[in-house]
């Protein structure tokens, strides 16, 4: 990821690195200092290079002499922390400081990183279908397109009535999603409903650390617990069973997004907590954490639940070693913590509204829990 980005002499200076260790100063984009991966991945470190540059000479009419060449030594010292992320520097010229501050996770959240230049790619099949899907998506036209698809799709399975409020529902959790990326200052594309599938909300940026992934991730269900909370309250007020349906589907279908598998919701929240501990303890807390959402999903009888909560945790077991590479800057211990009480808060809550309508007595509410029984 990158980790510093200041001016230098005209030019960017550059440093990437990871939670590996390994660290990269470049100079505009000139490699110019490299230090290798290590089980020291914080504390002081040092780069220091060269740089030549022409110093012009006396000439006269009858001698004309060459340019001499000084070489200018550029040391550059930092203060690392991972968690929290904070990187104190300072730039020093032929041994003199000439500039220092401090970069901590907010600065990373806003940076806008240097992306290479792609290289020039062949035509292809595939790169054809790319095109015409990005294509496709920049159309306003498609939004229209795919949102009658998923009234008709659920108007065939359901009501008419109900369809309707089922998308403002998928529409009102990925807008939690658009409000989390604005939050961070995102550029977003808008929402993109799929038949059977739910609801898709696009942005052109990426993310730089891993709370931006949890937020926007959690957001949606957070805001379809919303949803299922106001339509439990019309129920109590008017006793209509439509809103009573409305709470429960919407719960179920909420609660499938915070399975951990990727690319639902749940996925990016869970990776984005076990991949920010940095000890073997914070994999044995993982491990332990998902064997007793399984008991619990199967105590419960909660099979399906339980099943791919475990299919979903030894996915992100399996991949914690490569959690080092990642570009996102890691959570710290607090945003572990706190993100774990808010997905485990959220996903109680799902299942209570389900589990509360399954006792009512009416065969269409108790399916979201027959399902997840099943």
């Amino acid at each position: 990821m990158e980790l510093l980005k200041i001016d230098c002499l005209g030019k960017p200076l550059r440093l990437e690195g990871s939670m590996a260790g390994w660290q990269q100063l470049f100079w505009g984009d000139t490699l110019v200092s490299v230090i290798q991966a290590s089980a020291e991945n914080e504390g002081l470190k040092s780069h220091t290079f060269e740089l030549s540059t022409a110093v012009p000479t006396a000439t006269t009419a009858d001698t004309i002499e060459a340019p001499q060449q000084s070489a200018l030594q550029i040391t550059l010292e930092t203060d690392l922390t991972w968690q929290p992320f904070v990187i104190d520097y300072r730039l020093l010229h032929n041994g003199q400081p000439i500039s220092s501050g401090q970069r901590n996770s907010k600065d990373i959240e806003q940076q806008v990183p240097t992306v290479a230049v792609a290289e020039k790619k062949q035509f292809s099949m595939v790169g054809l279908a790319s095109l015409g899907f990005k294509l496709l998506k920049s159309a306003k036209v498609i939004k229209v397109v795919l949102a009658g698809a998923s009234v008709a799709a659920y108007s065939w399975l359901f009501s008419f009535q109900f369809a309707l409020a089922l998308i403002a529902c998928l529409v009102f959790h990925e807008y939690g999603h658009i409000r989390a990326m604005k939050y961070f200052g995102m550029k977003t594309k808008g929402i993109y409903l799929i038949p059977f599938m739910g609801g898709l909300a696009l942005s052109d940026e990426k993310i730089n650390t891993r709370w931006q992934d949890v937020v926007i991730s959690i957001m949606g269900p957070t805001f379809g617990l919303l949803m299922s909370i106001a339509a439990l309250i019309a129920y109590w007020v008017t006793g209509n069973i439509f809103f009573a349906g409305l709470a429960a589907f919407n719960a179920l279908l909420n609660l499938f997004n915070l399975l951990p598998i990727l690319p639902l919701d749940g996925g990016h929240i869970l990776k984005s907590i076990s991949f920010s501990m940095n000890s073997v303890m914070g994999l044995v807390a993982c491990i332990a954490g998902a064997a007793i959402g399984v008991y619990i999903s199967y105590t419960l009888g909660l099979a399906l639940l339980g099943f791919l909560l475990l299919i979903g945790s030894a996915e992100i077991v399996f991949e914690w070693k490569t959690r080092h590479q990642s570009h996102l800057l890691p959570l710290d211990r607090y945003g572990q913590i706190f993100s774990t009480l808010w997905y485990l808060a959220t996903v109680g809550a799902f299942i209570g509204i389900i589990w509360y309508f399954a006792g009512s007595g009416d065969d269409m509410l108790a399916l979201p829990l027959e399902i997840l029984k099943s």
